[in-house]
């Protein structure tokens, strides 16, 4: 089991000195249509980083739109093919398929007609993510975030459609609660995540609220699950927090 957390890259220091073993970072923060002269500023901090870089979420810009009538083709899979081999050079092989705002189908826009936009945009993301040996995962998120996606059956669901191999599911332990998603889907759906997020209450930081961690714990252990967990929430203190929260993961997860 492999410790992380979601965060800047000027947060690598901080997350290194504190024990976690990766750091999560923004595929956006990559600048993906800037030019390479500005890439090079920025991919310099992601090589200067004490701590690896494995996986990239937030992989779309808020106006880049995969879903209804204002999808500019020509830019998301230019946009792609940059962001994608970007990933590559810092070194992460995991992207995480979020970007709620822009997968969302706009009010009254065919449902049909979504679907076959966010199939189209996944199979040209599998197929540059193949090129650099990286894995796309389907991250379900609360209906107040995305009105497609919500659970981790769907994910699920959309991995065996597309059947590649690098497209896999995600398992998001704040998106669970908020849609009150069974954690036995952790164990059903085993075969397909590949990585999984963790917050706590209101999302904030594990251990400071009320989240049935040791469910969770079991179902991850039963599950036989062995790879990467991030966590994902709102810091109150992200200095003082990381420690007791990383502390906290491990005195769940140290058995799985």
């Amino acid at each position: 089991m492999k410790f992380g957390c979601c965060a800047a890259i000027d947060k690598a220091e901080a997350l290194y000195k504190a024990g976690y073993d990766f750091i999560e970072c923004t595929v956006v923060s990559l600048m993906p249509e800037e030019s390479e002269g500005v890439f090079k500023n920025i991919l310099r901090k992601y090589k200067d980083s004490p701590i690896p870089i494995e996986v990239c979420n937030i992989l779309l810009p808020s106006d880049l739109k995969i879903a209804g009538e204002n999808v500019n083709n020509q830019r998301v899979e230019n946009y792609l093919s940059s962001a994608l081999e970007r990933v590559h050079r810092i070194g992460a092989d995991t992207i995480v398929f979020g970007s709620g705002g822009v997968r969302s189908f706009p009010e009254g826009f065919p449902i049909e007609k979504g679907e076959e936009q966010i199939a189209a945009f996944l199979s040209k993301a599998t197929d540059i993510a193949e090129q650099h040996n990286l894995t796309i995962v389907i991250e379900p998120l609360n209906k107040k975030e995305s009105n497609v996606i919500n659970s981790v059956p769907e994910a699920v669901e959309w991995t065996k459609k597309l059947n590649r191999k690098s497209l896999k599911a995600l398992a998001d332990f704040y998106h669970m609660e908020e849609e009150n998603e069974p954690l036995t889907n952790l164990y059903k759906h085993k075969d397909f995540i590949f990585h999984i997020h963790v917050a706590d209450s209101n999302r904030f930081s594990p251990g400071t609220g009320t989240y049935p961690y040791s469910a969770f714990a079991s179902y991850i252990h039963k599950a036989n699950y062995d790879g990467r967990i991030s966590i994902e929430c709102n810091w109150r203190n992200f200095e003082d927090e990381i420690g007791q929260s990383l502390d906290y993961l491990k005195q769940h997860f140290s058995s799985v």
